[in-house]
């Protein structure tokens, strides 16, 4: 099982604040929980009845990652499409967000704000990585589902210690195996730079494609990292840019990848093949350094790019846009960030439907006993799957390369299970 220096420091920080109240806090609560009866009979079924759900989401909607913010917009502005159809089997969805800026002390607060006080049924989409790993505990010893979060570390699907916590994405390890094979097919000799960010999303995909290119013809020559404190990675560009590898891995969240891309265009005198992380893919990190500049970068995805004139006709994309327009017009329908809160969003919906129990036991169960659940905002041939061992719902991704005003997918979906076989615990 993966176990990083950084998940324990997080663990560790946030322990004392849990402690300090957890005893009676619980107590105070007690009261105010429900639970089943029938063939259901003692699970709980706080935060849901017999006309809503309420469901809590915690998104760094200040600080350095606040470009993901707008993620929650799409995802409201799904459940308030649903909610106008009548809801998810008769259930209205009332959907709290909540700010963290991106520090895991705050994302404790926040969720036991939303478990504690505004009793939701369960917490959807903690976004990040040093967030999720602050709240797994609190939320797994409140028996309170944390499903489909929004960070592709691996952890979620090894870790077998937290059953109420699942990821969504394609894990970093799996996204990092797609480009291993991409340079394996293409450039085989390559010698490889990269930057990457100082914490578990940053060494996870790292680590990962490390392992997919051990024994090949394919050199990491350089590594450079930044802390999410730092104002700028202009130095780490320019020590990469020593190395005369002809990769760049760059491996950030949008903030660092709009300046790794702006750095790496500037230099003229070092062009290498230029690969960001799909997590800093969107045209919004893009767009600040100019269409012009990233000509040829490659990335890999797995949903529906909004900004993709071959979707135009699609019926999500249209359900989506329209959607979008009317509970989020201060929002660009464009932003794929958006497209990503609202599959997300419509993933859970498909869970919250196969429950056997409307229950949060139900609802822990149900996101793992996924059998090729089709999502209409996924890409062809992407689909949600989990089972006894495996606990990583989409495990596909599909290359793309940026070419005049938007990204163009290429090549083959690549299912990394049947590619690469499953991530060791």
């Amino acid at each position: 099982m993966r176990k990083t220096t950084a998940l324990r420091a997080a663990a560790a920080a946030t322990a004392a604040l849990l402690t300090a109240t957890a005893c009676s806090s619980h107590r105070g609560q007690d009261a105010q929980d429900t639970a089943a009866d029938g063939a259901c009979k003692g699970q709980q079924t706080t935060g849901i009845t017999d006309e809503t759900i309420k469901l809590g989401g915690i998104y760094p909607l200040s600080g350095p990652a606040s470009a993901y913010g707008t993620i929650s917009k799409g995802v409201a502005a799904y459940f308030k499409h649903v909610n106008d159809k009548g809801g998810i089997d008769g259930r209205k969805v009332e959907f709290t967000v909540r700010d963290d800026g991106y520090q895991p002390p705050k994302a404790v607060e926040e969720a036991r704000r939303l478990v504690e006080r505004e009793k939701v049924f369960a917490v959807f989409q903690t976004l990040g990585t040093p967030s999720t790993a602050a709240v797994w505990d609190y939320l797994d010893k409140q028996k309170v589902p944390q499903p489909f979060v929004a960070t592709g570390a691996s952890i979620w699907g090894t870790d077998d210690k937290h059953p109420w916590t699942i990821g969504w994405q394609p894990n970093y390890v799996s996204e990092a195996r797609v480009y291993a094979k991409y340079l394996k097919d293409e450039k085989p000799k390559a010698k490889v730079a990269v930057l990457f960010q100082n914490d578990d999303f940053g060494k996870d995909l790292l680590g990962g494609f490390k392992e997919a290119v051990a024994g090949s013809g394919i050199k990491v020559v350089a590594e450079e990292s930044y802390e999410v404190t730092d104002p700028s990675v202009s130095a780490q560009m320019t020590s990469l840019a020593r190395s005369k590898a002809d990769v760049l891995l760059n491996i950030t969240t949008p903030k660092f990848g709009s300046q790794a891309l702006a750095a790496d265009a500037k230099n003229t005198k070092w062009n290498p093949l230029h690969i960001v992380n799909n997590v800093s893919s969107s045209a919004t990190v893009l767009q600040p350094v100019g269409f012009k500049n990233v000509q040829g970068v490659v990335s890999a995805t797995y949903f529906k790019d909004p900004a993709d004139p071959q979707w135009a006709d699609d019926a999500e994309m249209k359900a989506y846009k329209d959607a979008l327009r009317k509970y989020a017009p201060d929002s660009d329908p464009a932003n794929q960030f958006n497209a990503y809160g609202w599959a997300a969003a419509s993933s859970l919906h498909e869970v919250l439907d196969g429950m056997k129990c409307p229950t949060r036991e139900g609802l822990r169960d149900a996101v793992r006993d996924l059998k090729d659940v089709k999502v209409n905002m996924l890409l062809p041939g992407v689909t949600l799957s989990t089972g006894p061992d495996d606990a990583f719902p989409i495990e596909t991704m599909q290359l793309m390369r940026f070419k005049g005003e938007r990204w163009q997918l290429f090549g083959e979906p690549v299912d990394t299970r049947k590619e690469f076989g499953p991530l060791a615990k």
